[in-house]
């Protein structure tokens, strides 16, 4: 019974085409033209099709007033840039994003439905998501906690070279505990990750935008970030979904946040 439903699930994730529905001759209503998949979007057709599949997705929003974390960023910035590196709001949300993996263990595990076991990680390395020619390519930054944002800003630079030259093999993008989707250098006010199995979250980031906020009463200029985070509904529930997303949005409004937290 075990290998009957290791090999169904197998089957499933591989053969997501298998419930596909068929399409109609499109050329009897004018030219077309057929592109063959790329190995990068036929990997990532199958994966998203067995996550979505699979995974009972939840999507919770959220947004942090991220002013003075853009005046902290801009005045080290220049720090960084001294050791090579850019200073970007991926590589401080990524340090965030590690912080409440920590507080909250369950959002960097996977489910074994097969055991009825859920498994922890006692590690924490967290992938991003980029945008490529060659399509969606996820590399993972390891040990994210254990490494300062600074040294976090030099591996993303390295990774995003390695991915933009086609140098980035297939264990640079294994292992991760958790996704982190930035669209805020491209746009849009929000949007749904899925769920990149076998994790069980993944946090999205939109575009970040000045807007009117009252502060003591005050209506002040804010630049506000949108925050999305999908989860695995088997793993994670509402309540925690709603905490760990709000831990990440304090995090990211309070620049000093990383220091006291450890």
């Amino acid at each position: 019974m075990k290998a009957h439903s290791k090999k169904l699930h197998e089957n499933r994730a591989s053969s997501p085409a298998a419930a596909a529905i068929p399409l109609p001759d499109f050329s009897k209503w004018g030219d077309i033209e057929a592109e063959p998949f790329s190995n990068v979007r036929r990997i990532t057709a199958q994966r998203m099709s067995a996550s979505w599949s699979t995974i009972p997705h939840v999507t919770q929003f959220d947004q942090s007033d991220v002013t003075d974390l853009e005046v902290w960023r801009k005045a080290f910035g220049k720090q960084v840039e001294k050791a090579g590196a850019k200073l970007t709001p991926t590589a401080i949300i990524l340090k965030v994003a590690a912080a409440a993996l920590r507080k909250f263990p369950q959002f960097s595990a996977s489910i074994d439905m097969t055991g009825e076991q859920i498994i922890y990680k006692k590690y924490c390395h967290i992938g991003v998501a980029v945008d490529t020619k060659r399509g969606l390519l996820v590399p993972v930054i390891r040990d994210v906690d254990q490494k300062s944002i600074t040294q976090i800003s030099i591996e993303l630079g390295e990774m995003a070279e390695k991915t933009r030259t086609g140098k980035i093999s297939i264990d640079d993008m294994q292992g991760g505990c958790f996704t982190v989707s930035n669209l805020g250098g491209i746009g849009g006010a929000a949007f749904t990750p899925i769920v990149n199995a076998p994790e069980v979250a993944i946090l999205g980031v939109a575009r970040s935008s000045t807007q009117p906020v009252y502060v003591d009463d005050e209506l002040q200029p804010r630049m506000i970030m949108p925050l999305s985070l999908s989860y695995d509904h088997r793993v994670i529930d509402g309540a925690d979904g709603a905490r760990f997303l709000r831990y990440i949005s304090q995090g990211l409004e309070n620049p000093y946040f990383l220091a006291f937290e450890g």
